[in-house]
């Protein structure tokens, strides 16, 4: 299994996570590994969006 751990940008992960309202949580904890699943996975969700509206505007 490939390590994909820096698909994401650390800029794009904050300005996800304060959009979903859990960037004081990483914040406060240091780092990401108290973030649940789920939340994880809206993050993906929200990537993919931009990701999406980007190609689709270029």
């Amino acid at each position: 299994m490939s390590n994909n751990r820096n698909l994401m940008s650390d800029k794009l992960k904050e300005e996800i996570a304060k959009e979903l309202g859990v960037y004081d949580q990483v914040k406060q904890d240091g780092g990401w590994g108290n973030v649940s699943s789920k939340t994880c996975g809206n993050m993906v969700t929200k990537a993919i969006e931009i990701a999406n509206r980007t190609a689709k505007n270029s």
